[in-house]
């Protein structure tokens, strides 16, 4: 009976695709507690992870590497690539000279996500990414973002939703592009909630990227590439909704049905 509960276990396991996640990266300061300077802390969310857990993949977190052959090797053997959020993406990125608080960013991540993206592209791999992966998404494609939401001028007849910090709860409606693979991915829903926690957002769009998602107030939420069979940036954290908010786990466990080979419709 062992053997038998073991080999099921085996083809479980196997049954999922493997699904590389990109590490955030911390750096802690010393402080009275631990006065030595520890070495920066490549991680993942436990949402983040769990999340592609329950919607089938199996998650494994990339190291942050600038070894061409290894990034090469890590795609390769993915079968789906997520991108979460984090640090702001780098201005200089994209021509902008203009002054920025550098300890809002995180150049070692700008130049491993950059690369990332490019080469999940280039092996037509499903990529999901979120807030700061959809940013760096559409910089990677040669695309501009809003550096300062807030500042933003909203959508007649409109204020700004409050896109600070709320995660655990729905902050503001998003309206969704019907037809777009975003659309297929949340269950054929044009208007979903969603948490929000960011200060930047895409401003002009990348070379084949789409947009297909606004909140309410005009700030884009949501862009894809077409010519992909998965390729999709939310501005949002559905990591840390998908157990409330079921468009939100429809997301993930389409991104790894993507991962896996199947047909999204």
């Amino acid at each position: 009976m062992a053997d038998v509960e073991k080999a099921a276990s085996l083809r479980a396991t196997s049954d999922r695709p493997l699904i590389l996640v990109a590490p955030r990266l911390e750096v802690t300061a010393p402080c009275l507690k631990m006065p030595e300077k520890l070495a920066p802390e490549e991680a993942a969310a436990t949402v983040f992870l769990d999340a592609i857990l329950a919607a089938g993949g199996l998650p494994f977190m990339m190291p942050l590497t600038e070894d061409d052959d290894v990034l090469a090797r890590m795609v390769d053997m993915a079968d789906g690539i997520a991108i979460p959020g984090g640090q702001d993406v780098d201005p200089k990125l994209w021509g902008d000279e203009g002054p920025y608080d550098a300890a809002l960013l995180c150049p070692p991540r700008d130049r491993f996500e950059m690369k990332l993206v490019r080469a999940a592209l280039a092996a037509h791999k499903p990529l999901f990414a979120t807030c700061r992966g959809a940013q760096i998404l559409n910089v990677a494609l040669g695309g501009t973002l809003c550096m300062d939401v807030p500042g933003m001028t909203p959508a007649d007849g409109m204020v700004l939703w409050r896109h600070a910090p709320i995660l655990s709860d729905p902050a503001h409606p998003v309206e969704v592009k019907e037809g777009s693979l975003l659309y297929r991915a949340v269950g054929g829903a044009t208007s979903i909630q969603v948490n929000s926690s960011h200060h930047c957002c895409v401003d002009t769009l990348g070379r084949g990227a789409e947009l297909v998602a606004r909140a309410t107030d005009g700030v884009p939420e949501g862009i894809e590439v077409p010519s992909e069979r998965f390729c999709l940036g939310v501005q949002w954290h559905p990591e840390y909704t998908w157990r409330s908010l079921p468009t939100d786990f429809n997301l993930w466990k389409s991104f790894v049905a993507a991962a896996r080979g199947d047909d999204l419709g």
